[in-house]
């Protein structure tokens, strides 16, 4: 894939999460998360065996993650002995079309938090909870969407179709028509009808704290 894509998504990320911008590294970045299971990030782009054995010896902090582009087979049989498998995900992009009418079904409500490079879609129900959520980062010429959830109780009523839509609008009206996100296997079906397109997987392994 090209390097400007996923460049754009490391970047994003961080500015959904929060947390530092990421550095560059051999082969791809490194974000420090600093959360006790999720300590650092490493997303390397198509690494090859001698690069992954390498970081697996030399980043031995418990809390480390590894996600890099290509079969999950190969990444895991590079890395030595300690290292955990973890879902492989799904680099997935498209290009962002205007979505008119977003309004969730009765009796939900529909807002838009945040501005600037960071904001969230967000559905509320009829007590004013929150039945669905995601968060949209402009990075690199490119609309992350991030963190999409809807909360069970709600789902399979369109909710993710509407905060989804709706950050492609925002995105639009600032300028950016490219998006990208990362899937896992039960989001993808809902992407793919959105008209997203999956374009490599990306592999995971991390170190228990």
């Amino acid at each position: 894939m090209r390097p400007a894509t996923l460049r754009a998504w490391v970047h994003g990320w961080a500015i959904s999460r929060g947390v530092p911008a990421p550095a560059e590294v051999e082969g791809g970045w490194l974000i420090e998360v600093g959360l006790p299971w999720h300590r650092r990030r490493y997303v390397l782009d198509e690494p090859g065996p001698d690069l992954l054995a390498r970081l697996g010896r030399e980043q031995a902090t418990p809390g480390t993650w590894i996600k890099a582009v290509g079969d999950a087979d190969r990444l895991h049989a590079a890395l030595p002995a300690g290292w955990k498998p973890a879902e492989t995900l799904h680099v997935m992009t498209t290009t962002l079309r205007p979505a008119p009418e977003v309004t969730p079904p009765a009796p939900y409500t529909a807002r838009l938090d945040g501005s600037g490079e960071r904001v969230t879609a967000v559905v509320l129900d009829d007590g004013g909870q929150v039945a669905a959520s995601a968060t949209l980062a402009l990075a690199g010429g490119f609309g992350i969407v991030d963190r999409v959830e809807t909360v069970a109780g709600h789902r399979r009523r369109g909710l993710g179709s509407v905060v989804m839509r709706t950050l492609a609008n925002h995105a639009l009206a600032s300028g950016v028509a490219a998006g990208v996100l990362v899937a896992t296997d039960d989001g993808r079906a809902l992407y793919q009808r959105l008209g997203w397109t999956v374009r490599v997987p990306l592999a995971a392994a991390y170190l228990p704290p």
